[in-house]
């Protein structure tokens, strides 16, 4: 029996799922789709500039099932530039979340000093109860 795939957590998702060429009627077009999961991929990577590890974690996989992920995106985007396609961002297999915006990305970044250490799981933890109470989130 085949293990049961991990959801993975999608933090972002915009309006937007449809994107054509320009000019072309959509009748004159071929699609392709590119799963809700890989447009994370795409931008925890190449937008945000996150490593593979670190997207991964984002995304509750592992680093190597990161890069996969991230290839095919990758390979569905070419496809759809090089040859004029249209890409539909539907389905795949993961879970909405909640992001707290970049908080986790700029505590991670600026702790442990000017080296660019990043910061441990506890360090993250802690900086985010500070960020919930400084909001107001627990009842203040």
């Amino acid at each position: 029996m085949a293990r049961p795939k991990k959801h993975r957590r999608v933090a972002f998702n915009p309006a937007i799922s449809y994107f054509k060429p320009r000019g072309i009627p959509m009748r004159d077009l071929s699609e392709v789709r590119l799963t809700v999961d890989e447009r994370e991929a795409i931008r925890l990577a190449d937008l945000l500039g996150m490593s593979h590890e670190e997207a991964g974690r984002h995304m509750n996989v592992s680093r190597a099932t990161f890069g996969r992920i991230v290839q095919q995106a990758r390979k569905v985007v070419a496809d759809a530039l090089i040859n004029g396609k249209a890409i539909n961002v539907e389905g795949g297999n993961y879970k909405m979340v909640e992001e707290l915006g970049n908080s986790c990305a700029a505590i991670a970044a600026t702790d442990g000093s000017s080296r660019g250490e990043r910061a441990d799981l506890k360090t993250v933890r802690i900086a985010m109860m500070r960020i919930f109470f400084d909001a107001g989130v627990n009842g203040g």
